[in-house]
């Protein structure tokens, strides 16, 4: 496998940061995670202004344009000679000391790693996913704005950890109101009566890229879109709920906290959008070839 990091395309056994990286000490930088499809790249513009947003926001600045990032980004899916899979781009804030100031550190790098991921068995995509709300709230926007997509992702890996050791795979996140935020790693959808129903930025929640695909296939199809606070007693009592992100694509929920979810098997409006989600990423996105 070929790393890019600052400039140069490294074999995986050389590809190095040094341990006073201040994205390793602290978590200080910024990333994005992007698929590849049919030697495609999809949502790369979107992608690359989300993470020079990111950055923006933290006062790092990218030594890179975002032309210059998204010519990096395919050279590195090209040397890898991919496919399908999935794109890994990370500002670390650089070399600093082992203080806390960010003015100690003068250069921030650049990591691209090209590769496969899968998030769950293929067997949850095809009957449900199950689900447990976990004790760990979603960060308050006022702490660690969730628009912005840094490398401290601890919050979510304690949430996590206490759905993992309860016997799940995936958690349900609340805000600090009690009202529905996200997963770990995905945004969460419900659908009642006909209309598809998503938690408000406000709620704390990333704006995900995934997500607003999502909302644009079900506005083609005619379905009513919300975007409204929701409890879980509103998840309970839907007839369908699902999850996006970039890593996990579309996958429905068929139980959340040992309530059965509709009927316990994946909806037709998710399966629809499923089915139009997969035309879309097969068809459409920056071409590698």
């Amino acid at each position: 496998m070929k790393i890019y990091i600052d400039g140069a395309l490294l074999d995986e056994s050389n590809a190095k940061i040094s341990v006073l990286d201040h994205g390793l000490l602290y978590g200080d930088g910024v990333f994005e995670g992007i698929r590849l499809y049919n030697k495609r790249i999809f949502k790369l513009e979107e992608h690359t202004k989300r993470l020079f947003d990111s950055a923006q926001s933290i006062m790092l600045q990218i030594p890179i344009s975002q032309e210059e990032m998204n010519r990096a980004i395919i050279n590195t899916v090209k040397a890898n000679e991919l496919v399908d899979g999935y794109i890994r781009v990370v500002i670390t804030r650089g070399v600093g000391d082992l203080g806390l100031d960010p003015r100690k550190c003068p250069k921030p790098s650049i990591i691209i790693i090209a590769n496969k991921i899968k998030l769950y068995p293929q067997s949850l995509y095809e009957n449900g996913l199950s689900i447990i709300t976990v004790p760990t709230r979603r960060n308050i926007p006022e702490a660690i704005n969730p628009q912005i997509k840094s490398l401290n992702y601890l919050n979510n890996i304690l949430a996590k950890i206490e759905a993992v050791h309860r016997g799940y795979e995936e958690a349900l996140m609340l805000n600090h109101a009690g009202y529905v935020a996200e997963c770990t790693g995905d945004n969460i959808f419900m659908v009642n009566n006909g209309v598809l129903i998503t938690p408000p930025t406000a709620a704390g929640v990333l704006e995900g890229i995934t997500a607003k695909v999502v909302m644009e296939i079900a506005s083609n199809m005619g379905i009513k879109i919300s975007r409204d606070w929701i409890t879980r007693h509103d998840l309970f009592c839907s007839q369908e709920v699902f999850l996006t992100g970039t890593a996990a694509e579309i996958i429905p929920v068929v139980k959340i906290d040992d309530r059965t979810i509709g009927n316990g098997e994946p909806g037709s409006i998710t399966k629809t959008i499923i089915e139009e989600f997969r035309y879309l990423v097969l068809n459409s996105g920056i071409s590698i070839s």
